[in-house]
Protein backbone atom coordinates (compact mmCIF):
# COMPACT_ATOMS: atom_id res chain seq x y z
CA UNK A 1 0.00 0.00 0.00
CA UNK A 2 1.18 3.19 -1.12
CA UNK A 3 0.44 5.24 2.58
CA UNK A 4 1.21 8.88 0.75
CA UNK A 5 -1.89 8.21 -1.30
CA UNK A 6 -4.36 7.61 1.29
CA UNK A 7 -6.75 10.25 2.51
CA UNK A 8 -5.61 12.10 5.87
CA UNK A 9 -9.19 11.18 7.16
CA UNK A 10 -8.91 7.87 6.75
CA UNK A 11 -5.44 7.66 7.96
CA UNK A 12 -6.74 9.53 11.39
CA UNK A 13 -9.53 7.30 11.64
CA UNK A 14 -7.63 4.35 11.63
CA UNK A 15 -5.16 6.00 14.16
CA UNK A 16 -8.29 6.27 16.44
CA UNK A 17 -9.29 2.89 15.88
CA UNK A 18 -5.58 1.52 16.85
CA UNK A 19 -6.27 3.70 20.19
CA UNK A 20 -9.92 2.48 20.91
CA UNK A 21 -8.79 -1.40 20.45
CA UNK A 22 -5.40 -0.93 22.55
CA UNK A 23 -7.41 1.19 25.05
CA UNK A 24 -9.72 -1.83 24.99
CA UNK A 25 -7.39 -4.63 25.01
CA UNK A 26 -5.57 -2.23 28.59
CA UNK A 27 -9.17 -2.33 30.32
CA UNK A 28 -9.47 -6.18 29.71
CA UNK A 29 -5.69 -6.98 30.56
CA UNK A 30 -6.74 -5.31 33.58
CA UNK A 31 -9.52 -6.23 34.94
CA UNK A 32 -8.41 -10.31 33.91
CA UNK A 33 -5.80 -9.93 36.74
CA UNK A 34 -7.35 -12.19 39.73
CA UNK A 35 -4.23 -14.19 40.62
CA UNK A 36 -3.93 -14.47 44.18
CA UNK A 37 -0.32 -12.36 43.82
CA UNK A 38 -1.82 -9.69 41.29
CA UNK A 39 -1.85 -6.33 42.62
CA UNK A 40 -5.71 -4.63 42.64
CA UNK A 41 -4.25 -1.57 43.31
CA UNK A 42 -1.51 -0.18 41.15
CA UNK A 43 1.04 1.73 42.61
CA UNK A 44 3.68 4.51 41.67
CA UNK A 45 5.91 2.41 39.31
CA UNK A 46 2.40 1.05 37.24
CA UNK A 47 0.88 4.22 36.95
CA UNK A 48 4.17 6.38 36.04
CA UNK A 49 4.97 4.05 33.90
CA UNK A 50 1.72 4.10 31.87
CA UNK A 51 1.68 7.93 32.10
CA UNK A 52 5.55 8.39 31.28
CA UNK A 53 5.64 6.22 28.31
CA UNK A 54 2.56 7.21 26.59
CA UNK A 55 4.11 10.31 26.18
CA UNK A 56 7.24 8.77 24.90
CA UNK A 57 5.37 6.68 22.63
CA UNK A 58 3.79 9.72 21.13
CA UNK A 59 6.58 11.53 19.76
CA UNK A 60 7.94 8.33 18.65
CA UNK A 61 4.02 7.66 16.52
CA UNK A 62 4.50 11.56 15.69
CA UNK A 63 7.81 10.91 13.96
CA UNK A 64 6.92 7.67 12.43
CA UNK A 65 4.05 9.54 10.91
CA UNK A 66 5.97 12.10 9.37
CA UNK A 67 8.66 10.09 7.85
CA UNK A 68 6.07 7.38 6.75
CA UNK A 69 4.23 9.78 4.59
CA UNK A 70 7.18 11.53 3.02
CA UNK A 71 10.23 9.13 2.79
CA UNK A 72 10.57 7.74 -0.70
CA UNK A 73 12.14 4.68 0.79
CA UNK A 74 10.22 1.41 1.25
CA UNK A 75 12.34 0.24 4.32
CA UNK A 76 12.00 3.92 6.18
CA UNK A 77 8.37 3.82 5.09
CA UNK A 78 7.54 0.47 6.67
CA UNK A 79 9.46 0.83 9.94
CA UNK A 80 7.87 4.25 10.37
CA UNK A 81 4.39 2.46 9.78
CA UNK A 82 5.46 -0.36 12.26
CA UNK A 83 6.34 2.52 14.62
CA UNK A 84 3.32 4.23 13.84
CA UNK A 85 1.15 1.57 14.63
CA UNK A 86 2.94 -0.30 17.09
CA UNK A 87 3.10 2.37 19.79
CA UNK A 88 -0.52 3.74 19.24
CA UNK A 89 -1.62 0.21 20.16
CA UNK A 90 0.85 0.09 23.12
CA UNK A 91 -0.52 4.09 24.02
CA UNK A 92 -4.00 3.09 23.82
CA UNK A 93 -3.53 0.03 26.24
CA UNK A 94 -1.54 2.33 28.98
CA UNK A 95 -4.65 4.77 28.43
CA UNK A 96 -7.02 2.39 28.84
CA UNK A 97 -5.32 1.31 32.60
CA UNK A 98 -5.15 4.93 33.39
CA UNK A 99 -8.80 5.26 32.73
CA UNK A 100 -9.80 1.75 34.68
CA UNK A 101 -7.19 3.15 37.69
CA UNK A 102 -8.98 6.31 37.67
CA UNK A 103 -5.67 8.01 37.39
CA UNK A 104 -4.56 11.06 35.22
CA UNK A 105 -3.58 10.39 31.48
CA UNK A 106 -0.25 12.18 32.10
CA UNK A 107 2.27 12.87 34.64
CA UNK A 108 1.10 16.04 36.16
CA UNK A 109 5.07 17.51 36.92
CA UNK A 110 8.10 16.13 36.47
CA UNK A 111 8.70 12.44 34.24
CA UNK A 112 10.31 9.24 35.69
CA UNK A 113 9.46 9.92 39.29
CA UNK A 114 8.45 6.17 39.79
CA UNK A 115 12.01 5.42 38.67
CA UNK A 116 14.11 6.84 42.23
CA UNK A 117 16.69 3.58 42.32
CA UNK A 118 17.13 2.56 38.70
CA UNK A 119 20.81 3.72 38.90
CA UNK A 120 20.60 5.58 35.91
CA UNK A 121 22.92 9.08 35.24
CA UNK A 122 23.77 8.70 38.96
CA UNK A 123 20.32 9.41 40.60
CA UNK A 124 19.77 8.05 43.84
CA UNK A 125 16.40 7.40 45.86
CA UNK A 126 17.06 10.16 48.51
CA UNK A 127 15.18 13.22 47.24
CA UNK A 128 14.93 12.66 43.58
CA UNK A 129 12.28 14.65 42.17
CA UNK A 130 12.00 12.99 38.46
CA UNK A 131 13.43 15.09 35.14
CA UNK A 132 12.18 17.95 32.94
CA UNK A 133 12.83 15.66 29.74
CA UNK A 134 12.83 11.79 29.78
CA UNK A 135 15.88 10.25 27.80
CA UNK A 136 15.66 9.78 23.90
CA UNK A 137 13.51 12.23 23.50
CA UNK A 138 14.31 14.75 20.28
CA UNK A 139 13.87 18.50 20.91
CA UNK A 140 11.48 21.13 19.32
CA UNK A 141 14.85 22.05 17.54
CA UNK A 142 15.30 18.75 16.65
CA UNK A 143 11.40 17.49 15.26
CA UNK A 144 11.83 21.43 13.44
CA UNK A 145 15.09 20.28 11.43
CA UNK A 146 13.24 16.66 10.58
CA UNK A 147 10.18 18.38 8.97
CA UNK A 148 12.83 20.32 7.02
CA UNK A 149 14.34 17.23 5.08
CA UNK A 150 13.43 15.77 2.11
CA UNK A 151 14.91 12.45 0.40
CA UNK A 152 18.07 10.56 1.59
CA UNK A 153 18.88 13.47 4.46
CA UNK A 154 15.48 12.84 6.10
CA UNK A 155 14.97 9.33 5.98
CA UNK A 156 18.95 9.73 8.02
CA UNK A 157 17.93 11.90 10.36
CA UNK A 158 14.77 9.56 11.45
CA UNK A 159 16.83 6.55 11.77
CA UNK A 160 19.18 8.67 13.71
CA UNK A 161 16.29 10.25 16.07
CA UNK A 162 14.60 7.13 16.12
CA UNK A 163 17.26 4.98 17.37
CA UNK A 164 18.26 7.24 20.20
CA UNK A 165 14.27 7.51 21.00
CA UNK A 166 14.05 3.66 21.10
CA UNK A 167 17.19 3.46 23.27
CA UNK A 168 16.06 6.03 25.83
CA UNK A 169 12.98 4.49 26.09
CA UNK A 170 14.59 1.24 27.10
CA UNK A 171 15.36 1.38 30.74
CA UNK A 172 11.82 2.91 31.49
CA UNK A 173 9.95 -0.60 30.04
CA UNK A 174 13.55 -2.68 31.98
CA UNK A 175 12.46 -1.00 35.44
CA UNK A 176 8.80 -1.64 34.87
CA UNK A 177 9.51 -5.19 33.27
CA UNK A 178 11.42 -6.14 36.91
CA UNK A 179 9.77 -4.27 39.58
CA UNK A 180 5.92 -3.55 38.58
CA UNK A 181 3.20 -5.83 40.37
CA UNK A 182 0.45 -5.93 37.93
CA UNK A 183 1.44 -8.72 35.28
CA UNK A 184 -0.04 -7.34 32.87
CA UNK A 185 2.11 -4.17 33.24
CA UNK A 186 5.07 -6.35 33.25
CA UNK A 187 3.99 -7.68 30.38
CA UNK A 188 3.69 -4.67 28.08
CA UNK A 189 7.00 -3.54 29.69
CA UNK A 190 8.65 -6.60 28.51
CA UNK A 191 6.87 -6.48 25.16
CA UNK A 192 8.22 -3.05 24.70
CA UNK A 193 12.13 -4.18 25.21
CA UNK A 194 12.06 -6.71 23.06
CA UNK A 195 10.21 -5.01 20.12
CA UNK A 196 12.08 -1.94 21.00
CA UNK A 197 15.68 -4.09 21.05
CA UNK A 198 15.00 -5.23 17.64
CA UNK A 199 14.36 -1.85 16.07
CA UNK A 200 17.48 -0.56 17.21
CA UNK A 201 19.41 -3.46 15.57
CA UNK A 202 17.42 -2.87 12.45
CA UNK A 203 17.70 0.62 12.66
CA UNK A 204 21.93 0.52 13.10
CA UNK A 205 21.42 -2.04 9.78
CA UNK A 206 19.44 0.16 7.95
CA UNK A 207 22.29 3.51 8.90
CA UNK A 208 25.03 1.03 7.66
CA UNK A 209 23.67 0.62 4.64
CA UNK A 210 22.74 3.74 3.78
CA UNK A 211 26.50 5.03 4.84
CA UNK A 212 25.30 6.85 7.79
CA UNK A 213 26.22 6.55 11.86
CA UNK A 214 24.67 6.13 14.44
CA UNK A 215 24.16 8.34 17.17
Amino acid sequence: MDFRRVPAAVKAAAVVVVLLLGAAIGVLLQSSVSAPDAVAEPGGIEVGFAQDMTVHHRQAVTMGSWARDRTTDGAVRQLAFDVERGQTEQIGRMQGWLAAWDRPSQPAGRYMTWMPDDGHNHRGAAGFDGVATMPGMATEQELARLRSLSGREMDVYFLQLMRRHHQGGLPMAQYALDRAGVPAVRSLARSIVASQTDEVGVIEHMLFLRGAKAW
